[in-house]
C-alpha cells in the first residue's frame, strides 16, 4: 500500500496556508511603518487606483483594496472611467498622477476594455509608483535581480512558502503557467533564492511526469481542476493562483480535496494568494513612500 493511501486511510491532509491570516500580519506590520513614516516625515502614502468599465468582478477588487488601504492608513484614490473612454484620455491621466506628490503608487485593474491597449496604460505609469510591478523597466531589473518594485502575485507566493520553515535554496520548484503577470516573475524570484526552476506550459509533454518531481509546485493555469494528486510530489508545497468561477462557486486550479491528500502544504481558493497579494500591493505602496521620504531628506 502507498504511503498515499495510508495518510488517507489514518486521516493525514496537508497543513493549509492561510492567506487570511499571513496577510494580517503582514498588514499589522505595514501599519506600524505608516504611522512611524508619518511621525517622522509627515507622509501619508497615497495609492491611486484606475477602473474603466463596469466589470463586476474588478468592482469588487476594487473595493478590497479599498478597505485594506483604510485598515493601514493609505490615502485610497478610485478614478473610475466609462468603458467608451478614450486611450488618450486615460494616458492622460496617469500623467497627472505621475506628477502629483500626494501619489505613491498607480494601479489599473485589469481587465480593460478591448479598444484600451494594456500595455500602452502600465508603459505610461512611473516605475516609481508602479506597485503592480508591471512596467518593462521594473520587469527588467527583476529579471537582472535588482530592487524594484515586485510584482504582487508572485511576491505574495514568496511569503506563503517562506511561512512553511522549508528552505528555498536547492529546491526543485515547477510553475505552471508563462505569464508575464505570475509564471515568468515568480519563476525569476525563485531562480534568485537558489531554487531550481522549471516552467511548464500547454505544450508541456508528460506533465505529471515533471511536476510530480517538484518539491514546490506553484499552478497558475487557469483552467479548474486541472491538477490532482497524480501530479503532486508526497509532502511538497502546492500553491494554488487559480481564481475560477464555476457553477458550484470559486474554485482554483487544483483538485483541492485529491491534492491535499497526499501535498504536505497547500493553499486554499479562495483564501490562499489573493488576500496575500492585496498586502503586497500594500508593501510596495510603503515602498513607494519611503523611497520619496529618502529623495526629501
Amino acid at each position: 500500500m502507498s504511503w498515499n493511501k495510508i495518510r488517507r486511510l489514518i486521516g493525514i491532509r496537508a497543513n493549509i496556508l492561510d492567506g487570511r491570516v499571513l496577510a494580517d500580519k503582514i498588514m499589522d506590520e505595514i501599519a506600524k511603518k505608516l504611522q512611524a513614516l508619518k511621525e517622522r516625515k509627515n507622509i501619508v502614502p497615497g495609492l491611486a487606483v484606475v477602473l474603466i468599465g463596469d466589470d463586476p468582478a474588478s468592482q469588487i477588487y476594487v473595493r478590497n483594496k479599498q478597505k485594506a488601504c483604510q485598515r493601514v492608513g493609505i490615502d485610497s484614490y478610485v478614478k473610475k472611467f466609462d468603458k467608451d473612454v478614450s486611450l488618450n484620455h486615460v494616458l492622460g491621466f496617469i500623467n497627472e498622477l505621475n506628477s502629483d506628490v500626494h501619489i505613491n503608487g498607480i494601479l489599473v485593474q485589469l481587465p480593460l476594455p478591448s479598444h484600451i491597449n494594456p500595455e500602452f496604460v502600465i508603459n505610461a505609469i512611473s516605475p516609481d509608483k508602479d506597485v503592480d510591478g508591471f512596467h518593462p523597466l521594473n520587469a527588467g531589473k527583476l529579471m537582472r535581480g535588482e530592487s524594484c518594485l515586485e510584482p504582487c502575485t508572485p511576491k505574495g507566493i514568496i511569503r506563503l512558502v517562506e511561512q512553511t520553515g522549508e528552505e528555498i535554496a536547492g529546491k526543485n520548484v515547477c510553475v505552471i503557467g508563462r505569464s508575464n503577470i505570475v509564471g515568468k516573475p515568480v519563476s525569476l524570484m525563485f531562480l534568485k533564492r537558489d531554487a531550481t526552476v522549471t516552467i511548464c506550459h500547454s505544450k508541456t509533454d508528460s506533465l505529471a511526469n515533471v511536476t510530480s518531481r517538484a518539491d514546490i509546485l506553484v499552478v497558475a493555469a487557469g483552467k479548474p481542476n486541472l491538477i490532482d494528486d497524480r501530479f503532486v510530489k508526497e509532502g511538497s508545497i502546492v500553491i494554488d493562483v487559480g481564481i475560477n468561477r464555476t457553477d458550484n462557486g470559486l474554485t482554483g486550479d487544483m483538485d483541492f480535496e485529491k491534492a491535499s491528500g497526499k501535498a504536505g502544504w497547500i493553499t486554499p481558493v479562495p483564501g490562499g494568494v489573493g488576500p496575500v497579494t492585496i498586502s503586497m500591493l500594500l508593501e510596495n505602496t510603503l515602498l513607494a513612500a519611503q523611497k520619496r521620504g529618502v529623495y526629501e531628506l
